[in-house]
């Protein structure tokens, strides 16, 4: 929204801004005559000429064009394909690794003051370099059935020869080289223990993607247990996610012999998989899913343990079936659990809540909605499971406190 002081701005005008600081979602802030303006490509505290993406009522975006001061932070992008205009998947490639760190424990700290009135500091915590960590990966073809990823905000795909934040196993660069046809989603995955899948879908509309190599399920090597997990099912991206946040959830809940725990959206069962040998044969748990695909992988996982009830529905509407739990585990989609969930789990009066959340925007949100319900955040733990980009993993841990 332009202020009086000066015109309304429009797509295509350039403009010389300071960049104040750091907004979720891989933006930066910016203002012109009261204006604001989500920057990408940015750093704050630089000087730059940006031009005007799109304009609107309440904000404006643009892209840096050129830096007349550049930020100490600043260094030359690893990846050719990392540049207004280029590959959209790396928010931060323009930014030092340690940096990147820095400004994501700035937004949750700001998610977290603005949404939750709450003062959290966190360190998000190194996991590994910077490259060669993506397990996972989804590309497009274009019309010619080249394979790239989409432009920021955008249906342009950009075809790309190599993707650096890929693991080595996954190849990239030798799929990339191959004739595929056009506009078609390719969906890539490489698993611990050295299997790789490659599947094709339409990227409109919900068509399951098809494998065309590879096995239909592979199989993943986390701490003394192998899962299977299905193409279509979910599975951590970074190479090390599944270990570290097992761990960190181990350490939170402090499980102990004989407690009835839930792992609510809990896919092919990786932290059911460790829950298991602390609470032992007279435990048990009750595993939520909404993915067939990933009820089926964890049914198979967990087909000799009597303890282990797979569900497979909304979460939702499960929930108010069960009576008590003494520890609850949950890891939501990115929207996060929302207001109805979070009131169920308070009805549950668990000794423990740990909260693995990819959105600290909707781990804030919860959180208030948690404090409604008297469970104050107790400690969290962010991990750079998504470097180069904006994303962050967040561990939570909630307690009550009140008890009455």
């Amino acid at each position: 929204m332009a202020s009086e002081q000066g015109p309304a701005l429009k797509t295509g005008d350039r403009i010389e801004v300071t960049i104040e600081k750091v907004a979720h979602g891989g933006h930066f802030i910016a203002r012109h005559n009261g204006a604001v303006i989500f920057v990408r490509h940015a750093i704050p505290g630089e000087v730059c000429t940006i031009e005007l993406t799109s304009v609107g009522a309440s904000f404006n975006r643009a892209d840096v064009v050129s830096i007349q001061t550049p930020s100490e932070f600043r260094v030359d992008p690893a990846c050719s394909y990392s540049h207004p205009g280029g590959c959209g998947g790396c928010d931060f490639q323009h930014i030092s690794d340690a940096h990147q760190r820095t400004l994501k424990s700035q937004v949750i700290t700001e998610q977290f003051a603005r949404i939750a009135k709450m003062d959290v500091v966190v360190e998000v915590e190194k996991i590994s370099e910077s490259l060669n960590w993506r397990t996972r990966a989804i590309a497009t073809t274009n019309k010619d059935g080249k394979l790239g990823f989409y432009n920021a905000r955008s249906h342009t795909v950009v075809p790309v020869t190599d993707c650096l934040i890929c693991v080595d196993e996954m190849k990239f660069s030798e799929i990339s080289q191959r004739s595929l046809k056009a506009d078609f989603r390719v969906e890539v995955s490489v698993s611990n223990t050295g299997e790789r899948t490659i599947a094709l879908a339409s990227p409109q509309g919900p068509q399951r993607a098809r494998v065309t190599e590879g096995p239909a399920v592979l199989h993943e090597k986390v701490l003394n247990r192998t899962l299977e997990v299905s193409q279509e099912s979910f599975w951590q991206s970074h190479k090390s996610a599944p270990e570290v946040l097992t761990n960190a959830v181990l350490e939170f809940a402090q499980f102990k012999q004989g407690e009835h725990v839930l792992d609510l959206y809990g896919g092919v069962g990786l932290f059911t998989a460790a829950i298991l040998d602390v609470v032992g044969e007279t435990g048990r748990i009750d595993l939520i899913e909404g993915s067939k695909s990933a009820t089926n992988d964890a049914s198979r996982n967990f087909n000799s343990h009597s303890n282990v009830k797979i569900i497979t529905g909304d979460v939702a509407k499960h929930l108010p079936r069960i009576t008590s739990a003494d520890v609850i585990v949950l890891d939501p989609p990115r929207e996060g659990a929302g207001k109805e969930v979070v009131a169920q789990l308070a009805r549950l009066r668990p000794r423990s809540i740990i909260y693995v959340a990819c959105d600290p925007a909707a781990l804030a949100r919860d959180s208030a909605y948690l404090a409604n319900h008297s469970f104050s955040l107790v400690k969290m733990r962010a991990f750079d499971l998504f470097p180069m980009t904006h994303h962050i993993e967040c561990v939570a841990l909630y307690a009550q406190t009140d008890v009455s």
